[in-house]
Order: C-alpha cells, then structure tokens, then sequence
C-alpha cells in the first residue's frame, strides 16, 4: 500500500520534468506566458499523509477556454478519493489507493480509470517493515499489530517517482453551487504487487527486495508512459489496464530512516536521513 510519502519538488522543478502548461507562475515578460496561478505553493512535505493537500499532473481541458485540447496541468487536489456518487465525504481517508488488478471494475474507480486519470509526483514513499505473520495478516485483510521500522522507497537515479492516480470531483449538496466549498477535487493512489528482484541498491542490513517490505507498493509510471496515462481520450480498459504493468525490474533502492516518520506530526527534510541499520528489530 501507500499510506505515506515525500514530495519536495517545486511546482517549477515539476513543470520543466513533466511538461507542464498550466498551474506553475511564470515571468509576465515571458513571451506567451499565462498569468499566474491564483492558488499558493504548496510547500515541500516530507511526510504526506491522507487528506492532505497534494500536487497532481493531468491533462484536461481548460475551463471556459476557446481551445477544447487537453493541456497539461499541475494541480492541488486532496488525497483521498471521494466518488462522485458518494452521499458524503467521510470515506475519503480509506480510499487513498486503488489495486491496480480492480480498479477498472470496482465502482468507485471505474468512472475516474476511464476518464480522470493522473499522475502523484513524489521524492519516495515510506513503507514500515513488520515480521512475517504480520504481511500475511495484512494481505488477508486482517488487523495487524503496530508498525515496526520505517524505510523510504525511491528510484535509484533520484529521478521523480511519478506515481499513477485517479482523480474525481464531488459536488457538496449542503452548499451553494458558487460556494467555494461546493467542489471537492480527490485523487488516489494505484498500487500494485511489490517487485521480489532484488533493489538496485539494498540496505546493508535489512530487506533485499520491496516484497521483503510489504507486500504492495505504489505503481510507478516510467516516463514511456505518461503521455499514454494521462490523455483523456485513451478510454479503452484494455489498453489502459496494459499502462499499469509493472516497471521495469532493478530501478529502486530502499533505506531505512528514523522512527520519527511514523508519527505524521513531524515533518522535515531529517525524515530522509539514511541511517546504517534499522531503529527497530525487524524479521532481518
């Protein structure tokens, strides 16, 4: 799964790796350049949490715009999906990930896999190490006991971790329509069954695969794909569903980093910081 993750590049640093159009101020003397985005920076998060405020790539039609092409746009949209169906919100903090084996089918995916789809640009994400009997209890669904020792998850290069998503809007019936309030934007993560070939760079002490970790991780998007993954016209689940394949074996490291991260409260750059063993005793 993916309940936790870092993402500390700037709206610009994202603009020039993904392409994007629109939602990243610009220069006014830069020659055809649009107007600033009204909406503030994010600032960098190293430990994005559920319902927080993310940044999200996708392409879509600008709104009230002449031009009905889809444009490549960096978004602020609330991780946590909510369906458009949805009586309420209060489900969004459950539904921060979508299987990618069941997200063409499951109903509160089937409509934003057709036609919202999105990227979730990240440094890395964390995943917490736990004994064996306690993976197997988790992939059965079941309660587990408490997390052990945290790892962060990125690609070996240091190049974006560009996860694949979901987004879709709900209207808030409690609220006028022109209430600012009245549109909620949600997105969800797409995970996938964690790589068992070895990392391209392994702890020295501890796991040597992302299944050793956890069972599940988020489905990285290489670059070959994004393009692909984001057009709004691509609507057949066939050919969709081959989008979400799992890259490429050998492209990720993983080291362990301080305890602190497990509790949300903190946040900084020392989050990151690669330690020479596990905090915790773990199975290694």
């Amino acid at each position: 799964m993916c309940g936790r993750y870092a993402a500390s590049r700037s709206p610009e640093d994202l603009a020039g790796v993904f392409g994007i159009e629109v939602g990243v101020p610009r220069a006014p003397a830069e020659a055809g350049a649009r107007a600033p985005e009204p909406e503030e920076t994010l600032a960098p998060d190293y430990n994005v949490a559920p319902t927080k405020e993310v940044y999200v790539v996708l392409d879509r039609p600008l709104k009230d715009a002449a031009d009905p092409r889809p444009v490549r746009q960096l978004r602020r949209l609330r991780w946590g999906l909510v369906p458009s169906w949805a009586k309420t919100p209060e489900g969004a903090a459950r539904m921060i990930n979508a299987r990618a084996e069941t997200v063409h089918e499951k109903p509160a995916y089937r409509r934003a896999f057709a036609a919202r789809r999105c990227i979730l640009p990240a440094d890395g994400y964390y995943e917490w190490v736990t004994g064996e009997q306690e993976r197997d209890l988790e992939v059965e669904g079941r309660k587990k006991r408490a997390r052990k020792q945290p790892y962060f998850v990125l690609p070996a290069d240091g190049s974006v971790f560009a996860m694949a998503g979901l987004y879709e809007f709900w209207r808030d019936p409690t609220l006028p329509v022109d209430h600012p309030g009245a549109w909620w934007a949600t997105c969800s993560v797409i995970t996938t069954e964690a790589e068992q070939s070895p990392l391209a760079v392994a702890p020295a002490e501890g796991p040597g695969s992302l299944a050793e970790i956890h069972p599940r991780m988020p489905l990285m998007l290489t670059p070959d794909r994004w393009d692909a993954w984001l057009d709004p016209a691509s609507t057949d689940p066939g050919e969709l569903l081959e989008l979400l394949a799992p890259p490429p074996e050998g492209l990720m490291r993983a080291y362990p980093v301080p305890t602190a991260v497990s509790n949300v409260r903190n946040n900084g750059p020392e989050l990151l910081k690669e330690l020479e063993g596990p905090e915790e005793g773990t199975l290694f």
